[in-house]
């Protein structure tokens, strides 16, 4: 029966009974152990954000939620097996851009459970834990009673048993490395994390001690790169001090006052497909307390997109531009 007939009959019953989960405790124990697992290295099993995931095989049909997810794909050549993509923050990096050409916009937010299911995936890959649930692309145990594994990226994880606190580098590069072994990638995996060890130990720090807002939207109150996430983890590489380092958070809500009581050097405005980085000079110039703050009377913005201040392979990227953009702003 095809995956879309399947999910409408077991959404007629869902709340009538349990969901019962593909395979079984002594199965994925087996899986665990090197010594079951077949010549090709699978299956490969999986503890992604608390849940367990068995790839028996390298998944050939992919819906990626996210642009983290998407570029995840592209930047180790994985573009032939997306089937979907969703929720996309903005265009692809330009490397990538020829792959992305072809690939298959299936909603500007997130797929509805049958709508995921009318694509036939064998995995949906979610740059948010939210991408999975019943108001996403369905619940993850749901999915799975279809046969559609879910893997979310392991830095959004929200628990506290799972969740990168705070989030480094090498959890990024962690991330990369066992993508490539759930795609039976792991050379091109590994040659990525070398090319962007690489230019990370490049990095000069600016050393100035400047300190930086990292604006990521809302305009009656700014919700900001906090102090456990990538925007913390970009700004530390960079040398730049984030206003928010004290917020024990990855992004969080931060009043206007604060911000003009903590008065930073530097803006960082994030462009997304929902909110212009123009969109926030815009918010900064018209509210009378911030339009005194020197960068913002000064233009001292930096512009990055949304996709580099999330867990991924363009945190690297983020630095260099950082530091390039620092360049050219009128510092006193």
């Amino acid at each position: 029966m095809p995956v879309r007939h399947r999910i409408r009959a077991l959404l007629g019953v869902v709340l009538l009974t349990p969901l019962i989960l593909v395979g079984c405790g002594t199965a994925q124990t087996a899986a665990l152990d090197p010594a079951a697992a077949s010549p090709s290295g699978y299956p490969v099993v999986v503890d992604n954000c608390g849940t367990t995931v068995t790839f028996d095989e390298a998944p050939e049909r992919v819906l990626a939620v996210k642009s983290t997810s998407i570029e995840m794909l592209l930047a180790l050549g994985l573009e032939e097996r997306i089937v979907g993509t969703a929720f996309s923050d903005g265009p692809v990096a330009d490397e990538w851009a020829q792959a992305a050409t072809s690939l298959p916009v299936i909603d500007e937010r997130v797929p509805g459970v049958e709508a995921t299911a009318d694509l036939e995936p064998d995995l949906v890959y979610a740059g948010w834990e939210s991408n999975v649930t019943a108001d996403g692309a369905g619940e993850r145990e749901t999915l799975a009673s279809l046969g559609i594994n879910t893997y979310v990226s392991p830095s959004a994880c929200q628990d506290a048993d799972y969740q990168p606190h705070p989030l480094t580098f090498d959890d990024v590069f962690d991330d990369i490395l066992e993508m490539g072994r759930i795609f039976d990638v792991s050379d091109r995996a590994e040659a990525l994390v070398s090319s962007l060890r690489g230019d990370l130990d490049d990095v000069e720090a600016d050393d100035r001690g400047l300190t930086a807002l990292w604006y990521s939207s809302g305009s009656d109150t700014p919700f900001v790169g906090a102090g456990i996430g990538a925007p913390q983890m970009v700004m530390d590489a960079a040398g730049v001090t984030n206003i928010a380092a004290d917020v024990d958070a990855t992004w969080s809500s931060l009043s206007w006052e604060a911000v003009v009581d903590a008065n930073p050097d530097i803006i960082v405005l994030v462009d997304s497909a929902w909110g212009s980085a123009e969109k926030k000079i815009g918010v900064l110039e018209s509210n009378p307390a911030t339009a005194q703050l020197p960068a913002v009377a000064n233009g001292r913005y930096l512009v990055v997109p949304f996709a580099v201040g999330e867990a991924g392979v363009r945190n690297v990227e983020a630095v260099r531009s950082l530091l390039s953009q620092l360049e050219t702003v009128d510092l006193p």
